[in-house]
Protein backbone atom coordinates (compact mmCIF):
# COMPACT_ATOMS: atom_id res chain seq x y z
CA UNK A 1 0.00 0.00 0.00
CA UNK A 2 1.02 3.42 -0.67
CA UNK A 3 1.74 6.05 2.07
CA UNK A 4 -0.65 8.51 2.38
CA UNK A 5 0.49 12.08 1.57
CA UNK A 6 0.20 13.54 4.28
CA UNK A 7 1.88 11.88 6.90
CA UNK A 8 4.30 13.16 9.25
CA UNK A 9 7.39 11.22 10.97
CA UNK A 10 8.91 11.94 13.79
CA UNK A 11 11.83 9.54 16.32
CA UNK A 12 12.05 9.48 19.83
CA UNK A 13 9.35 9.57 22.65
CA UNK A 14 10.18 13.38 23.57
CA UNK A 15 6.70 16.14 22.84
CA UNK A 16 4.57 13.06 22.48
CA UNK A 17 1.61 14.59 23.67
CA UNK A 18 1.86 18.21 21.36
CA UNK A 19 2.78 15.62 18.12
CA UNK A 20 -0.93 13.80 18.82
CA UNK A 21 -2.70 16.75 19.58
CA UNK A 22 -1.45 18.89 16.04
CA UNK A 23 -2.04 15.54 14.16
CA UNK A 24 -5.21 15.74 15.15
CA UNK A 25 -5.88 19.17 14.75
CA UNK A 26 -4.47 19.40 10.85
CA UNK A 27 -5.72 15.69 10.14
CA UNK A 28 -2.53 14.15 9.17
CA UNK A 29 -0.89 10.73 9.71
CA UNK A 30 1.47 10.76 13.00
CA UNK A 31 3.90 8.02 13.22
CA UNK A 32 6.54 8.09 15.51
CA UNK A 33 9.13 5.65 16.10
CA UNK A 34 12.33 4.83 18.06
CA UNK A 35 10.25 5.57 21.09
CA UNK A 36 12.70 4.59 24.07
CA UNK A 37 14.06 1.87 21.94
CA UNK A 38 17.78 2.05 23.60
CA UNK A 39 15.87 1.96 26.76
CA UNK A 40 16.41 -1.27 29.45
CA UNK A 41 12.41 -1.32 29.33
CA UNK A 42 11.95 0.03 25.61
CA UNK A 43 8.16 1.18 24.05
CA UNK A 44 5.73 3.26 25.23
CA UNK A 45 4.84 3.62 29.49
CA UNK A 46 1.28 3.11 30.99
CA UNK A 47 0.08 6.92 31.39
CA UNK A 48 1.01 7.30 27.40
CA UNK A 49 -1.17 4.89 26.49
CA UNK A 50 -3.82 5.98 28.76
CA UNK A 51 -3.47 8.95 26.46
CA UNK A 52 -3.84 7.43 23.25
CA UNK A 53 -7.15 5.67 25.14
CA UNK A 54 -8.09 9.10 26.38
CA UNK A 55 -7.36 10.84 22.75
CA UNK A 56 -9.26 7.73 21.45
CA UNK A 57 -12.25 7.75 23.44
CA UNK A 58 -12.61 12.07 22.52
CA UNK A 59 -12.35 11.67 18.90
CA UNK A 60 -14.33 9.42 16.94
CA UNK A 61 -12.70 7.37 13.82
CA UNK A 62 -8.97 7.74 15.53
CA UNK A 63 -7.03 4.45 14.47
CA UNK A 64 -4.03 4.45 16.79
CA UNK A 65 -1.46 1.49 15.61
CA UNK A 66 1.08 0.25 18.40
CA UNK A 67 4.02 -2.24 17.24
CA UNK A 68 4.39 -5.22 19.05
CA UNK A 69 7.33 -4.11 21.08
CA UNK A 70 5.67 -0.63 21.74
CA UNK A 71 8.49 1.45 20.00
CA UNK A 72 6.41 2.79 17.66
CA UNK A 73 2.75 4.20 16.96
CA UNK A 74 0.88 5.23 13.96
CA UNK A 75 -2.01 8.17 14.42
CA UNK A 76 -4.51 8.13 12.27
CA UNK A 77 -6.66 11.32 13.28
CA UNK A 78 -10.59 11.60 12.98
CA UNK A 79 -12.74 14.28 14.27
CA UNK A 80 -12.73 15.40 17.37
CA UNK A 81 -15.86 14.28 19.49
CA UNK A 82 -15.80 15.85 22.73
CA UNK A 83 -19.21 15.07 24.66
CA UNK A 84 -19.19 13.59 28.28
CA UNK A 85 -16.78 10.93 29.39
CA UNK A 86 -14.66 9.74 32.59
CA UNK A 87 -11.51 8.49 32.76
CA UNK A 88 -9.15 6.96 35.46
CA UNK A 89 -5.34 8.11 35.13
CA UNK A 90 -2.44 5.82 36.18
CA UNK A 91 -1.10 6.65 39.47
CA UNK A 92 2.49 7.82 37.30
CA UNK A 93 1.13 10.75 36.03
CA UNK A 94 -0.75 13.38 37.53
CA UNK A 95 -4.26 14.60 35.83
CA UNK A 96 -2.51 17.92 34.05
CA UNK A 97 -0.44 15.64 31.76
CA UNK A 98 -3.99 14.03 30.45
CA UNK A 99 -5.90 17.29 30.69
CA UNK A 100 -3.23 19.68 28.85
CA UNK A 101 -3.79 18.01 25.56
CA UNK A 102 -7.64 18.12 26.17
CA UNK A 103 -7.66 21.54 26.71
CA UNK A 104 -5.49 22.11 23.47
CA UNK A 105 -8.45 19.55 21.46
CA UNK A 106 -11.96 20.52 23.23
CA UNK A 107 -12.68 24.09 21.82
CA UNK A 108 -12.81 22.26 18.50
CA UNK A 109 -15.13 19.43 19.37
CA UNK A 110 -17.96 18.49 17.89
CA UNK A 111 -20.16 18.59 21.39
CA UNK A 112 -19.83 20.35 24.17
CA UNK A 113 -16.74 18.63 26.34
CA UNK A 114 -17.53 17.49 30.00
CA UNK A 115 -14.55 15.35 31.01
CA UNK A 116 -14.38 13.49 34.51
CA UNK A 117 -10.67 12.93 35.34
CA UNK A 118 -9.42 10.52 38.04
CA UNK A 119 -6.19 10.12 39.70
CA UNK A 120 -3.60 12.49 40.77
CA UNK A 121 -4.12 16.00 41.11
CA UNK A 122 -0.68 17.49 41.67
CA UNK A 123 2.73 16.28 41.28
CA UNK A 124 5.99 17.38 40.54
CA UNK A 125 6.21 17.14 36.63
CA UNK A 126 2.46 18.62 35.31
CA UNK A 127 0.54 21.45 35.80
CA UNK A 128 -1.54 20.65 38.88
CA UNK A 129 -5.19 20.93 38.77
CA UNK A 130 -5.49 24.65 40.49
CA UNK A 131 -2.69 26.31 37.45
CA UNK A 132 -4.92 24.57 35.25
CA UNK A 133 -8.08 26.17 36.66
CA UNK A 134 -6.36 29.44 37.32
CA UNK A 135 -4.09 30.06 35.01
CA UNK A 136 -4.47 27.73 31.99
CA UNK A 137 -8.37 28.69 31.05
CA UNK A 138 -7.74 32.31 31.54
CA UNK A 139 -5.26 32.01 29.19
CA UNK A 140 -8.40 30.43 26.56
CA UNK A 141 -10.31 33.35 27.40
CA UNK A 142 -7.99 35.97 25.28
CA UNK A 143 -9.00 33.76 22.30
CA UNK A 144 -12.82 34.00 23.10
CA UNK A 145 -13.17 30.53 25.02
CA UNK A 146 -15.59 31.94 27.93
CA UNK A 147 -18.93 31.10 28.29
CA UNK A 148 -19.15 27.96 30.50
CA UNK A 149 -15.37 27.52 30.40
CA UNK A 150 -14.72 25.43 33.88
CA UNK A 151 -12.25 23.36 35.53
CA UNK A 152 -14.06 22.06 39.41
CA UNK A 153 -12.06 20.02 41.59
CA UNK A 154 -13.94 17.52 43.32
CA UNK A 155 -11.28 15.86 45.19
CA UNK A 156 -7.75 16.43 45.68
CA UNK A 157 -5.46 13.56 45.26
CA UNK A 158 -1.85 13.57 46.32
CA UNK A 159 1.02 10.85 44.98
CA UNK A 160 1.40 8.05 45.01
CA UNK A 161 -2.25 6.81 46.16
CA UNK A 162 -3.96 9.55 43.71
CA UNK A 163 -7.65 9.57 44.56
CA UNK A 164 -8.67 12.61 43.30
CA UNK A 165 -10.98 13.78 40.53
CA UNK A 166 -11.42 16.86 38.43
CA UNK A 167 -14.14 17.44 36.17
CA UNK A 168 -13.57 20.13 32.41
CA UNK A 169 -16.11 21.71 30.86
CA UNK A 170 -15.64 23.35 27.69
CA UNK A 171 -17.77 25.04 25.25
CA UNK A 172 -17.38 24.64 21.44
CA UNK A 173 -15.95 27.82 19.42
CA UNK A 174 -16.23 28.06 15.49
CA UNK A 175 -13.23 30.29 15.06
CA UNK A 176 -10.89 31.28 17.56
CA UNK A 177 -9.80 35.13 17.53
CA UNK A 178 -6.52 36.52 17.32
CA UNK A 179 -4.64 37.72 19.60
CA UNK A 180 -2.84 41.07 20.16
CA UNK A 181 -1.07 41.18 23.69
CA UNK A 182 2.41 43.14 23.95
CA UNK A 183 1.64 45.20 27.06
CA UNK A 184 2.49 43.01 30.15
CA UNK A 185 1.78 45.74 32.37
CA UNK A 186 2.16 45.73 36.19
CA UNK A 187 1.69 43.38 38.99
CA UNK A 188 -1.61 44.35 40.55
CA UNK A 189 -2.62 41.38 42.74
CA UNK A 190 -0.74 37.95 44.20
CA UNK A 191 -3.51 35.04 44.89
CA UNK A 192 -2.42 31.79 46.27
CA UNK A 193 -3.76 28.63 47.35
CA UNK A 194 -2.49 26.34 50.34
CA UNK A 195 -3.73 22.73 50.07
CA UNK A 196 -2.98 20.20 53.02
CA UNK A 197 -4.27 16.74 52.72
CA UNK A 198 -3.90 14.12 55.32
CA UNK A 199 -1.20 15.99 57.02
CA UNK A 200 -1.77 18.41 60.49
CA UNK A 201 -3.79 21.35 58.20
CA UNK A 202 -1.38 23.72 59.91
CA UNK A 203 0.52 23.39 57.59
CA UNK A 204 -0.77 25.48 55.15
CA UNK A 205 -1.33 28.42 57.32
CA UNK A 206 2.59 27.38 57.59
CA UNK A 207 3.27 27.68 53.90
CA UNK A 208 1.51 30.61 54.02
CA UNK A 209 3.32 32.88 56.56
CA UNK A 210 6.73 31.73 54.83
CA UNK A 211 5.60 33.10 51.87
CA UNK A 212 4.06 36.29 52.90
CA UNK A 213 7.45 36.87 54.79
CA UNK A 214 8.72 37.38 51.01
CA UNK A 215 5.72 39.01 49.40
CA UNK A 216 5.01 41.47 51.74
CA UNK A 217 7.67 43.50 50.57
CA UNK A 218 6.60 43.99 47.17
CA UNK A 219 3.04 44.75 46.90
CA UNK A 220 -0.25 45.06 49.21
CA UNK A 221 -3.01 43.20 47.56
CA UNK A 222 -2.03 39.85 48.34
CA UNK A 223 -4.71 36.96 49.31
CA UNK A 224 -3.50 33.68 50.13
CA UNK A 225 -5.83 31.37 50.99
CA UNK A 226 -5.87 27.74 53.09
CA UNK A 227 -8.09 24.95 50.84
CA UNK A 228 -8.83 22.16 53.68
CA UNK A 229 -10.26 18.59 52.17
CA UNK A 230 -11.59 16.36 54.76
CA UNK A 231 -12.73 12.59 54.44
CA UNK A 232 -12.90 11.21 51.19
CA UNK A 233 -12.56 14.40 49.49
CA UNK A 234 -8.62 14.87 50.59
CA UNK A 235 -8.13 11.17 48.55
CA UNK A 236 -5.52 8.33 49.65
CA UNK A 237 -2.29 9.58 50.53
CA UNK A 238 -0.67 12.39 52.48
CA UNK A 239 0.55 15.79 50.74
CA UNK A 240 0.34 19.56 50.59
CA UNK A 241 1.85 22.01 48.24
CA UNK A 242 1.38 26.41 47.49
CA UNK A 243 0.11 27.77 44.36
CA UNK A 244 1.16 31.34 43.63
CA UNK A 245 -0.34 33.47 40.78
CA UNK A 246 0.27 37.11 40.15
CA UNK A 247 -1.66 39.05 37.64
CA UNK A 248 -0.99 41.91 35.97
CA UNK A 249 -2.71 45.47 35.12
CA UNK A 250 -3.10 43.78 31.68
CA UNK A 251 -4.25 40.22 33.14
CA UNK A 252 -0.79 38.92 32.12
CA UNK A 253 -0.73 35.81 34.51
CA UNK A 254 2.28 34.50 35.96
CA UNK A 255 2.40 30.93 38.19
CA UNK A 256 4.83 29.05 40.59
CA UNK A 257 4.24 25.89 42.86
CA UNK A 258 6.06 23.86 45.36
CA UNK A 259 5.20 19.98 46.33
CA UNK A 260 5.57 18.85 49.51
CA UNK A 261 8.78 16.43 49.71
CA UNK A 262 9.84 14.24 52.56
CA UNK A 263 11.62 15.80 55.17
CA UNK A 264 11.29 19.51 54.00
CA UNK A 265 9.68 21.79 56.55
CA UNK A 266 6.49 23.45 54.47
CA UNK A 267 8.27 26.78 55.26
CA UNK A 268 10.73 25.57 52.63
CA UNK A 269 8.13 24.61 50.21
CA UNK A 270 6.42 28.28 50.89
CA UNK A 271 10.07 30.15 50.25
CA UNK A 272 10.78 27.98 47.19
CA UNK A 273 6.95 28.64 45.44
CA UNK A 274 7.48 32.62 46.17
CA UNK A 275 11.08 32.67 44.98
CA UNK A 276 9.66 30.40 41.66
CA UNK A 277 7.32 33.24 41.40
CA UNK A 278 9.76 36.13 41.56
CA UNK A 279 11.90 34.44 39.36
CA UNK A 280 8.70 34.04 36.38
CA UNK A 281 7.98 37.34 36.99
CA UNK A 282 11.19 38.37 35.89
CA UNK A 283 11.36 36.95 32.92
CA UNK A 284 8.29 39.14 32.16
CA UNK A 285 6.27 38.74 29.08
CA UNK A 286 2.79 38.38 28.80
CA UNK A 287 2.75 34.57 29.04
CA UNK A 288 4.66 32.75 31.26
CA UNK A 289 6.69 30.04 29.97
CA UNK A 290 4.64 26.67 31.06
CA UNK A 291 1.94 28.65 28.57
CA UNK A 292 4.05 29.49 26.05
CA UNK A 293 2.98 26.34 23.37
CA UNK A 294 -0.99 26.57 23.95
CA UNK A 295 -0.70 30.33 23.07
CA UNK A 296 1.11 29.82 20.42
CA UNK A 297 -1.28 27.13 19.13
CA UNK A 298 -3.84 29.09 19.12
CA UNK A 299 -1.92 31.79 17.78
CA UNK A 300 -1.66 29.62 14.72
CA UNK A 301 -5.44 28.39 14.50
CA UNK A 302 -6.37 32.03 14.97
CA UNK A 303 -8.42 33.46 12.02
CA UNK A 304 -6.54 34.97 9.11
CA UNK A 305 -4.53 37.64 10.62
CA UNK A 306 -1.49 38.22 12.16
CA UNK A 307 -1.53 37.60 15.77
CA UNK A 308 1.03 39.07 17.87
CA UNK A 309 2.29 37.79 21.80
CA UNK A 310 4.99 39.10 23.93
CA UNK A 311 6.98 36.24 25.71
CA UNK A 312 9.83 35.68 27.26
CA UNK A 313 12.44 33.67 25.44
CA UNK A 314 11.44 29.97 24.31
CA UNK A 315 12.68 26.92 26.17
CA UNK A 316 13.42 23.72 23.98
CA UNK A 317 9.94 22.58 24.39
CA UNK A 318 8.63 25.81 22.84
CA UNK A 319 11.21 25.99 20.30
CA UNK A 320 10.66 22.33 19.01
CA UNK A 321 6.83 22.69 18.82
CA UNK A 322 7.32 25.46 16.76
CA UNK A 323 9.35 23.10 14.56
CA UNK A 324 6.18 20.86 14.43
CA UNK A 325 3.44 23.34 13.84
CA UNK A 326 6.04 24.26 10.83
CA UNK A 327 5.57 20.43 9.60
CA UNK A 328 1.87 19.71 10.29
CA UNK A 329 0.48 23.41 9.59
CA UNK A 330 3.63 24.90 7.01
CA UNK A 331 3.15 27.63 9.29
CA UNK A 332 6.33 29.59 10.39
CA UNK A 333 6.54 32.62 13.32
CA UNK A 334 8.23 35.95 12.91
CA UNK A 335 10.57 36.31 16.55
CA UNK A 336 11.69 39.64 17.18
CA UNK A 337 13.44 41.82 20.41
CA UNK A 338 10.56 43.34 22.25
CA UNK A 339 12.50 46.61 22.59
CA UNK A 340 15.03 46.52 19.93
CA UNK A 341 16.63 49.53 21.26
CA UNK A 342 17.56 47.70 24.84
CA UNK A 343 20.56 44.69 24.53
CA UNK A 344 19.69 43.77 27.67
CA UNK A 345 15.74 43.07 26.69
CA UNK A 346 15.68 39.40 27.21
CA UNK A 347 11.34 39.61 25.60
CA UNK A 348 10.65 38.68 22.38
CA UNK A 349 7.44 39.27 20.36
CA UNK A 350 6.23 36.06 18.34
CA UNK A 351 4.07 37.27 15.34
CA UNK A 352 2.16 34.28 13.02
CA UNK A 353 -0.33 34.25 10.11
CA UNK A 354 -3.19 32.86 11.48
CA UNK A 355 -4.01 29.32 9.28
CA UNK A 356 -7.84 30.47 9.75
CA UNK A 357 -8.65 26.72 11.35
CA UNK A 358 -12.25 26.63 11.34
CA UNK A 359 -14.23 23.71 13.67
CA UNK A 360 -15.39 21.61 11.02
CA UNK A 361 -16.42 19.08 13.89
CA UNK A 362 -19.67 20.93 14.59
CA UNK A 363 -20.99 21.45 11.51
CA UNK A 364 -21.40 17.95 10.53
CA UNK A 365 -23.82 17.42 13.59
Amino acid sequence: MAQPVSLVHFSGHNHLRNRLVLSILSGKYVRIDKIRSEDKNPGLRDYEISLLRLLEKFTNGTVIEISVTGTAILLKPGIILGGTLQHECPTSRAIGYFLEPLIMLAPFAKKPVNVTLKGITTDEHDFSAYILRTVTLPHLQLFGISQGLELRIKKRGAAPGGGGEVQFMCPIVKQVKTINFIDPGKIKRIRGVAHAVRVNPQFSNRMIEASRSILNRYIPDIYLYSDVYKGDESGKSPGYALTLLAESTTSAIYCSEAISEAGVAPEDIGLKATRALLTEIEKGGCVDEKHQTLVLLMMVLGSEDVGRCRMGEPTNKTIQFLRDIRSFFATSFKIVSADPSDPECSQLVYSCYGTGYVNANRTLA
